[in-house]
């Protein structure tokens, strides 16, 4: 038996998952496009949408995004009147997040689109849980190696 030659393109992992994700991203840009909303700026609308009023650490946590990164995507959420950014009465120093009326407004229609990319994609919503929880796995993993 011959072991497999592990430094083909084909046969990594992250090269799979690295064409998987922008191949994702490509497939919401038109459903999003309808939301006036790029991915980035989805992906902290639906933050938001779990919970309103955290702060821009919190969020900057949960999408694991710096806040060199975070700040210019909030500035641009603001500018489309989805969420406002005001500092914490309680902590000067931080800045929370809020939706705005328009912001949870948007949820309503947004609430089509994961929906939408399953049937984009071909897969069943227990083909997506299944993969989402070993990407959970490998990202728990990942995180740990680090």
């Amino acid at each position: 038996m011959t072991t497999p030659d592990w430094l083909r393109l084909d046969a990594q992992l992250c090269f799979r998952l690295y064409t998987a994700s922008r191949l994702m991203t490509r497939c919401y840009q038109p459903l999003l496009a309808e939301l006036g909303l790029t991915y980035p700026q989805y992906l902290a609308m639906l933050v938001l949408w779990e919970g309103d009023g955290v702060t821009v650490k919190q969020l900057g946590e949960r999408l694991r995004l710096d806040s060199g990164t975070l700040t210019p995507l909030l500035k641009r959420l603001q500018a489309l009147d989805l969420v406002a950014r005001t500092r914490r009465p309680d902590n000067e120093r931080e800045l929370a997040v809020t939706l705005t009326a328009a912001g949870r407004a948007l949820r309503e229609r947004a609430a089509e689109v994961p929906a939408a990319m399953l049937e984009r994609v071909g897969l069943d919503a227990g083909e997506a849980a299944e993969l989402v929880g070993l990407l959970d796995k490998l990202t728990t993993a990942a995180g740990r190696a680090d």
